[in-house]
């Protein structure tokens, strides 16, 4: 027999289903919900809402934004994309403030393992990119694991043909992490010290 009403098992059941949140921490947040004003319940409600109708993928990179074209494509530099798995690298390698090209994300890296292979993730939009002319570089920015390594290796196969230079992250990122966790010093100094592949 559940001990929760049935209300507070639905919202625990959903707050489940987010990444990293087992039944406890999900109690807690409902629990937390349950506690806070209506007013502040709805806002996070309204910001939750908001958030699915407002923010779509950039035509262009694939990063998240509000509009047809984000930001950073409409205004910085094209002859260097940096490629990265999801928009979350993004938001890490901007906070360094050392980059001025634009970006490119995937949306995913090849993974035989999963059944991801190269027409899975947005390899064909980014050939397209280099095939309008004026890039000079890619950075492959994909984790440091067996995935974003395979995935590297394919893109450079793909890309040095083509008269374009294609560098990686240098190893300070330890194996097996997620750039998204990585601190700033390391992952600075891993996008300065990018090796050519």
């Amino acid at each position: 027999m559940d001990v929760l009403i049935e209300p507070i098992g639905k919202l625990v059941n959903e707050f489940s289903k987010l990444p990293g949140v087992g039944k406890k921490t999900a109690q807690r947040y409902a629990y937390k919900i349950i506690d806070m004003p209506e007013a502040e319940a709805r806002a996070f409600a309204e910001a939750i809402v908001g958030v699915k109708k407002k923010v779509r993928y950039c035509s262009v990179c694939g990063n998240f934004t509000e509009k047809e074209t984000c930001d950073l494509c409409l205004r910085r530099e094209k002859k260097t994309i940096c490629v990265v798995k999801e928009p979350k690298d993004v938001t890490a390698i901007e906070k360094l403030r050392e980059f001025n090209g634009v970006y490119h994300v995937l949306h995913g890296v090849i993974d035989p393992m999963a059944g991801i292979g190269p027409n899975e993730i947005r390899v064909k939009e980014l050939l397209a990119r280099i095939g309008e002319g004026g890039v000079e570089e890619i950075i492959v920015a994909t984790n440091p694991d067996v995935s974003g390594d395979a995935t590297a290796l394919y893109l450079a196969r793909l890309i040095k043909p083509l008269g374009v230079k294609v560098t990686r992250l240098a190893h300070g990122i330890p194996v097996g992490s997620e750039i998204e966790y990585t601190d700033d010093v390391t992952l600075t100094r891993a996008l300065v010290e990018r090796n050519e592949l």
